[in-house]
């Protein structure tokens, strides 16, 4: 069950990942397989170029889709965050990909950013990092 913090992240992002969020949420909370944490939804100013500066985003303010609001992206994670098991962070997505694909939402996610195949930088690789894709920010 998604608590307070994560509900908070998510209400600054887009109708149809709120939407997307929920229902993982939910179907996952019905069979007690996993947890998860919203960490992130729309960032300003202030917490973009944290970010930046920190090197955990690799854009400045405002060219993030987090800097937009409501933000077509969220950072998603399985609950306990344990940053070295990408392959918890993998079947999220996957799963969150799944779900998305019933409701026809259509999503990216960071942990398939590659070019021709294969991944440009091991730190572009953004595990938590889903996005509506540009065809479907456009849709109604």
């Amino acid at each position: 069950m998604l608590g307070v913090a994560s509900n908070r992240e998510l209400d600054t992002c887009h109708p149809k990942l709120q939407r997307l969020i929920r229902e993982v949420d939910r179907r996952l909370s019905a069979r007690a397989v996993l947890d998860l944490v919203v960490m992130c939804g729309h960032r300003g100013e202030l917490e973009q170029n944290a970010a930046y500066a920190s090197e955990r985003s690799t854009k400045q303010w405002p060219y993030s889709l987090h800097n937009r609001l409501p933000s077509p992206a969220v950072d998603v994670a399985p609950h306990p965050i344990d940053w070295r098991d990408k392959a918890r962070f993998a079947r999220l997505a996957g799963y969150i990909e799944a779900v998305a694909e019933d409701m026809g939402i259509q999503i990216r996610w960071g942990g398939d950013w590659n070019q021709n195949g294969r991944t440009v930088d091991e730190r572009l690789v953004d595990m938590p990092h889903l996005e509506l894709t540009e065809l479907e920010r456009n849709r109604p």
